[in-house]
């Protein structure tokens, strides 16, 4: 009888930034993609990694990904779940497979937004979820102006941006924080942190905290349940092995008796020596059987102490990921505990010093600045009004306009 061989299993316990929009954003030319591909071969019980596809791809200027072997798909437009199922798909068909690869598709980098108009530096920046205008602004070091109290407002309102993006990034890492701690529990809720309050940005986070911690469950239940089923299988093995190791034996011991009468009468010369022969053969090829039942019983448990050791192996490794992530989480937080420190002073100090400059050359009105944003929707490019607040996409042009007058 084959035996089962032992089962190899890979766990990824880490997140990517991309998870809070996974579900509704659609990829467009220059995301930068993480793919990795995993088939699980059902009859062999191992999980194999496609490291040959497996690799971080870009999305080209005609909106298609390039893969090997795949060659080239649409992406432009489509959500990482739909490429990642076709992927899968295409595989399949591709090899011949008889299950389908498990394709992962991750937002490695966003397409950057663009920064134009009366800004101190235009240009490409990075997206990060969560992007407004006034983020964004920030990001180009704040609006351009000349006068001593303009260029005091401008420092205070590249502190206020970089401020908005250290407490976004607090809260996220205090609800990712929450999340660890309920998977270290085992409560399987995570509960809201005091210092966000209900806000609809946190309970966004929240919602996407707990898919995460949903989808990271079911993946290890899968696992660990797999090699509880591989264990059962082997005992059933080593159950019907003693069966027939028993049955055997009777055999065994009918064929010796049979060898020990013959012999008697041989004595005598009352049995020929082919009968004889006969029965010592069948005596050898029971001895060699049961030699056989024994071997692949012994393979058998070692499988299923091997099969022991990794479910262990496995809940020990996912125990001290959560403990290194929480600690990891505990130290970001310590550091953007001081950024944000530090950009609150640097706020209050140029808002102290713009008033006083405002005294002498006339400051300037925020009802002076103008925000837009240029964005392409199915082929289309749109221009929407604009506040500080208004939530920026990859690929948008935030244009920003200026009219200063005095007071």
């Amino acid at each position: 009888m084959k035996l089962l061989g032992g089962l190899c299993l890979a766990f990824v316990l880490a997140a990517p930034p991309s998870a809070v929009l996974a579900e509704e954003y659609r990829l467009g030319v220059m995301d930068k993609l993480r793919i990795r591909v995993a088939e699980w071969q059902t009859a062999e019980g191992v999980v194999r990694d496609w490291s040959a596809v497996s690799g971080d791809y870009s999305i080209g200027a005609d909106g298609a990904l390039s893969l090997p072997f795949i060659g080239q798909l649409p992406a432009d437009g489509r959500t990482s779940a739909e490429l990642a199922q076709d992927i899968g798909e295409k595989m399949q068909i591709l090899f011949g497979l008889k299950d389908l690869p498990s394709a992962s598709v991750e937002i490695a980098e966003y397409r950057p937004v663009y920064l134009s108009g009366e800004v101190q530096t235009p240009g490409a920046y990075p997206y990060a979820p969560g992007l407004t205008v006034l983020k964004a602004v920030s990001l180009s070091g704040g609006l351009k102006r000349g006068e001593p109290g303009q260029r005091f407002a401008r420092d205070f309102l590249r502190s206020e941006g970089e401020a908005a993006v250290q407490l976004a990034e607090r809260n996220r890492l205090l609800i990712r924080r929450a999340r660890i701690s309920a998977e270290m529990s085992g409560t399987g809720d995570i509960v809201m942190p005091k210092e966000l309050g209900s806000s609809d940005e946190a309970r966004a986070i929240l919602e996407s905290e707990k898919a995460l911690m949903v989808s990271r469950e079911k993946r290890l239940r899968l696992q660990l349940t797999a090699l509880a089923d591989l264990k059962s299988l082997l005992n059933n093995e080593v159950e019907s092995l003693g069966k027939k190791s028993e049955t055997q034996t009777r055999q065994l011991e009918l064929v010796q008796g049979d060898l020990s009468k013959v012999d008697s009468l041989a004595e005598k010369g009352l049995a020929i020596s082919s009968r004889r022969l006969a029965l010592e053969q069948r005596t050898a090829d029971l001895q060699a059987a049961l030699l056989d039942i024994d071997t692949s019983s012994l393979k058998a448990k070692q499988d299923i102490n091997k099969a022991a050791q990794d479910e262990t192996n496995l809940q020990n490794d996912w125990d001290a990921q959560l403990a290194q992530d929480l600690q990891n989480t505990e130290q970001e937080l310590d550091t953007l505990t001081l950024k944000l420190g530090t950009s609150r002073d640097l706020m209050s100090e140029a808002l102290m010093q713009s008033a006083d400059a405002a005294v002498l050359k006339g400051g300037m009105r925020a009802d002076n600045i103008g925000y837009s944003i240029l964005r392409t929707v199915k082929g289309k490019a749109e221009q929407i009004r604009a506040t500080e607040t208004t939530p920026v996409l990859p690929g948008d042009v935030v244009k920003v306009e200026l009219d200063l007058k005095t007071q």
